[in-house]
């Protein structure tokens, strides 16, 4: 195979014809079944009119121009008003045809389009081939009839034949009936098809609902074997995930009790000892021991069991206020008017509120806002106009116990898992959270959810 062609074609043409394809599963599927069958029925039509409608029209072509030839031939013989009443007479009787003359009448000029050419050619070849005379004829005027008309000494010889005479007639029933069947077999591979399909778009929305912590109860293996198989292997991993998170959550509890107990008992006796610089060194200690572990327990902890629902975001985004207000920085909040999203509000408010005390410990201001998405769902900025961070360190900013600034005094609160467990929060509901340069000059943090 050389190099840019696939399957013998320009790999330009290849891109171009796979835009052309559909992209989901119920279309390929539908294109697979009904794509053979309309090349078949255009291959069946085809040969039926190219085998059999188009000779059988040929042969009555030939008839008709035969006795039209003989009525000619013989009134031109015997031209008498006489011989040609006798002609008109047998020519009705036997063959069908009415035939006048027009006296000092000429041949039209102009001839209206068939809409099948192929009816036209056909007549028209078998005149030529009978008729050493000039001819004008029309399949268009009358819907039952054909118009035939022979010029003469004395004028023109009109001859009305039936259109049967002329034309297979019953080419149309036939095509009717491809269609029909066509129609009806596209219904019913729809139907199969929409049935398959829909039975992985639930386990799709199933894996998705899981995959954000909620849950579809009502959610049931249907469908093709296959299907079936992966939906109860989904539920089965499902399951087991589950019991994992509930006995991760048992077991953080308990460490988290464990830990905080003794942590407690120091307190209590540093609280009870004199007073001194070292008593206060040691307490400073603990508190920031104390958070740590707090920090670390939340990023193991993740989202724990809080359910999803709708929560208001200019409640929530204006709870952050008084956190900036309490570290002291300028904060500019602005959220569209009944902006609604589904989260877990503590989960989210944890997340949000790490991504603005992270701003307020590099920055003067901070500016909030809160949006709708163009392409749906709900996108929260972060702006502040602090130093900012290089931007080919912006996703190591989301490692956890990273922390960028080398030279910050380690007895400052954080382990470096602020922007980590806002990042967790954020890809569990659905969205993510990205960092650019702001317009203020620092640090841009975007947080994008789904409706």
């Amino acid at each position: 195979m050389k190099k840019g062609f696939r399957l013998g074609l320009p790999l330009s043409w290849v891109k171009f014809i796979k835009r052309l394809l559909p992209t989901t599963l119920f279309g390929r599927s539908l294109l697979i079944i009904v794509l053979p069958v309309a090349i078949m029925q255009i291959v069946i039509t085809w040969a039926f009119f190219d085998a059999h409608w188009e000779t059988v029209t040929s042969r009555l072509s030939e008839g008709l121009s035969g006795d039209i030839a003989w009525a000619v031939e013989s009134y031109r013989d015997d031209p008498s008003p006489a011989a040609l009443a006798k002609i008109a007479d047998r020519a009705e009787r036997s063959l069908g045809l009415s035939i006048v003359l027009q006296e000092g009448r000429v041949l039209p000029t102009g001839r209206r389009p068939s809409l099948f050419a192929a009816l036209d050619r056909s007549l028209q070849r078998a005149l030529d081939d009978r008729l050493d005379v000039p001819f004008w004829f029309d399949t268009t005027r009358y819907p039952a009839y054909v118009d035939i008309r022979v010029q003469t000494d004395k004028g023109v010889l009109r001859i009305i034949a039936p259109r049967d005479r002329a034309f297979a007639t019953q080419g149309h029933i036939f095509i009717l009936w491809m269609t029909v069947v066509t129609i009806l077999l596209t219904g019913i591979a729809v139907g199969f098809i929409r049935n398959q399909v829909r039975a992985i778009e639930r386990l799709a929305e199933a894996a998705d609902a899981f995959g954000r912590g909620g849950d579809m109860p009502t959610f049931k293996p249907y469908g093709a074997r296959e299907v079936r198989q992966a939906a109860a292997a989904f539920i089965a991993m499902k399951a087991r995930i589950q019991r994992h998170i509930d006995q991760r959550t048992v077991m953080l509890a308990a460490v988290g009790h464990d830990l905080r107990t003794p942590l407690t008992r120091l307190k209590l006796e540093l609280a009870m000892a004199e007073p001194s610089d070292r008593i206060e060194a040691m307490k400073r200690d603990l508190s920031e021991m104390e958070h740590m572990i707090d920090e670390y327990l939340a990023f193991a902890r993740g989202q724990g069991g809080e359910a999803l629902e709708p929560v208001s975001m200019s409640d929530l985004l204006a709870a952050l206020r008084a956190d900036a207000d309490r570290a002291g920085v300028e904060f500019v909040l602005s959220v569209e008017p009944d902006l609604e999203v589904v989260c877990r509000p503590l989960a989210l408010k944890r997340a949000l509120d790490n991504l603005v005390m992270n701003a307020a410990s590099h920055a003067a201001r901070i500016e909030l806002t809160g949006r709708t998405r163009p392409s749906g769902g709900v996108e929260i900025c972060i702006d502040d106009d602090g130093p900012g961070i290089p931007e080919d360190r912006y996703e190591e900013a989301f490692r956890p116990f990273n922390r960028l600034d080398e030279s910050r005094n380690q007895n400052e609160k954080g382990v470096g898992l602020g922007l980590a467990i806002a990042r967790d929060v954020a890809r569990g509901h659905g969205g993510d959270i990205t960092l650019s340069r702001s317009p203020l000059g620092g640090l841009r943090a975007l947080v994008k959810l789904p409706g």
